[in-house]
């Protein structure tokens, strides 16, 4: 059976500070309002500027990292996936549409202020493995998260988002079903 794509990319200001909840189990959930702006002309040729706002969530080592270092006006990349829901509130049905984020990506100083390592930002992802969930930190001083036990690497450069056109290397180490009918 073919699989679809859900991915979403981002890249915007935060409305408020981020808003970080804990789980019983402990794990971070952290909530971010991140608008995104369209700038467009009307037939007079009047530039027309339309501000859409994204709820983005943030789970485990991810979401404790974007509570601790995103700060109100903060421009950041986000990218992952959406997801629909759905509660009953006083009767009536209300409807949500969130952006499960995988990867963050700190861009600039943004109104939230200082970051160590001067302008550039800091990027950290949430990388899947064996039903496992690390995280890694691209850019500024290095390092990388995997699970409980935080380990040191060498610098890395300020990661980029890849070229919508550009073909990605095949991951073998991610499993996928055999039976593709061609």
């Amino acid at each position: 059976m073919a699989r679809g794509v859900n991915k979403v990319i981002l890249v915007g200001n935060l409305g408020n500070d981020p808003d970080v909840k804990y789980t019983q189990g402990g794990m971070a959930i952290t909530t971010l309002s991140v608008a995104t702006t369209h700038v467009r002309k009307d037939r007079d040729g009047n530039q027309q500027e339309k501000t859409e706002w994204h709820r983005v969530k943030l789970f485990g080592k991810l979401g404790e990292i974007a509570g601790e270092y995103l700060k109100k006006g903060r421009q950041v990349y986000i990218e992952g996936r959406l997801e629909y829901g759905s509660y009953e509130k006083d009767g009536v049905k209300h409807y949500t549409t969130d952006i499960i984020a995988d990867e963050m990506q700190m861009i600039g100083g943004g109104e939230g202020g200082g970051q160590r390592g001067g302008s550039e930002g800091g990027g950290y992802s949430q990388q899947r493995s064996g039903g496992e969930g690390g995280y890694s930190r691209d850019g500024g001083s290095g390092g990388s998260y995997g699970g409980e036990r935080p380990q040191r690497s060498a610098p890395a450069q300020r990661r980029e988002p890849a070229p919508a056109a550009k073909v990605q290397d095949f991951d073998s180490s991610v499993p996928f079903d055999d039976d593709i009918p061609f």
